[in-house]
């Protein structure tokens, strides 16, 4: 459980003189119990205005579920003990299209908005499915008919669904804490680390012209890549003419309801981090699941073609026998498709998962979504906090579906 006592770094009204969060590392423990909600303190980020119209209602309909147990690893526990463990901020439940359960801790409040980390992603992934429904952008077209620029790079010859399906097979090296990969050069590109490496790329587009080899065949292998989905940022620009914060405004926010402005983080160039900048309120995400939920339809209107979610759904047979790996235990059975995860292949419950605990858990069958937003500190039991994670959604779910 956490300390709810304000540690010496957090600022205080009282003390403007009291140490500051450094610039790097600010987005990891400890400081993410309070930058996760205050991003744009830290971070260079452009609006997603939210339209001039009424907000989305939410029906409630609040239901008592900290009793709800569930077993992860053999041991029996219940969804309050859960919430007060894992790093809460929010959590969210829609049941039959109904608010069932609305819980901020950590100080976090409804008009505040939370870093998505990798959920970016799978917004992302929806903006880019309106877009290939106005014919704007083709999955089977090459990566280089849309940015022609990356000829010279490793995804010459790579299709726009790799890419969605992060199947390209251009390396990427990783891990962000590493110094000298990729994925750190990223962390800097981004805005997201000091620009104290004066030969690294000072762009996220300057990156992608450094990725010049290939480790595998375009479309024979799966490996998760965060930077990868910058790309679908990039398409999305050159389809559309537009910035990507604009876009996400006109096509999915104010379209949709959102209550609130949401926003996001922008490199040096001003582009947008689509792989993990998104910041928006708990309940605006609700609003983006139950949207999934209603196959693309609110407020009477079809926002999100429903063909391009129930294919990002029903991911094809290959892509379930790409998938696998021990880092990846909670989901045994899945496939990434569409920049979202695929549960399993019977169910077809789908996900959108990232770093430090984010989530939203999206189940047509028995119209339920939930979306849990965290900071998980950095511990390495990332994999067993998924697990555990999932395990208590699926306890919620399967009791409220029983009701």
């Amino acid at each position: 459980m956490m300390n709810d006592t304000s540690p010496d770094w957090q600022p205080d009204p009282m003390e403007p003189g009291a140490p500051m969060i450094p610039q790097k590392g600010w987005d990891l423990s400890p400081y993410n119990r309070w930058t996760f909600q205050r991003i744009r303190e830290f971070v260079p980020t452009a609006q997603i205005w939210r339209g001039q119209g009424p907000a989305l209602p939410l029906p409630r309909h609040i239901t008592d579920i900290d009793g709800i147990e569930f077993e992860v690893a053999g041991r029996r526990s219940i969804i309050r003990e859960f919430l007060d463990s894992s790093f809460t901020d929010g959590f969210l439940v829609l049941s039959r299209g109904q608010v069932a359960i609305e819980r901020y801790m950590n100080g976090f409040t409804p008009h505040c908005q939370h870093v998505a980390m990798s959920v970016s992603k799978s917004i992302t992934g929806t903006v880019f499915g309106i877009l290939v429904d106005k014919g704007l952008i083709d999955t089977d077209s090459l990566v280089t008919r849309y940015l022609p620029e990356l000829e010279s790079t490793a995804y010459r010859g790579a299709t726009v669904q790799h890419v969605l399906d992060m199947t390209a097979g251009a390396l990427v090296t990783g891990p962000y804490t590493k110094s000298g990969t990729h994925a750190e050069m990223l962390m800097v590109a981004a805005g997201w680390r000091p620009k104290a490496f004066p030969d690294y790329p000072q762009t996220t587009w300057q990156l992608f012209l450094k990725l010049t080899e290939q480790e595998a065949p375009h479309g024979e292998r799966f490996e998760y890549r965060s930077l990868e989905n910058n790309l679908l940022g990039f398409i999305i620009q050159r389809a559309s003419g537009k910035r990507f914060a604009d876009l996400v405004s006109t096509e999915l926010w104010a379209p949709m309801g959102a209550e609130e402005d949401a926003y996001i983080t922008v490199d040096g160039g001003g582009f947008a981090c689509t792989d993990g900048g998104f910041n928006a309120t708990l309940r605006d995400y609700a609003r983006f699941a139950l949207l999934h939920l209603r196959s693309g339809n609110l407020n009477g209107k079809q926002i999100v073609p429903s063909e391009w979610i129930e294919k990002t759904r029903r991911a094809d047979n290959d892509l379930f026998r790409m998938f696998g790996g021990e880092e990846r235990a909670y989901l045994p059975k899945g496939a990434y498709h569409n920049t979202f995860w695929i549960e399993n292949p019977e169910r077809r419950a789908y996900m959108s998962l990232g770093h430090g605990g984010q989530t939203i858990y999206i189940d047509p069958q028995t119209d339920f979504a939930a979306v849990k937003l965290s900071c998980w500190p950095d511990d390495g039991k990332s994999s067993d906090r998924w697990v555990e994670d999932l395990a208590a959604i699926h306890g919620i779910r399967d009791a409220l579906a029983s009701r």
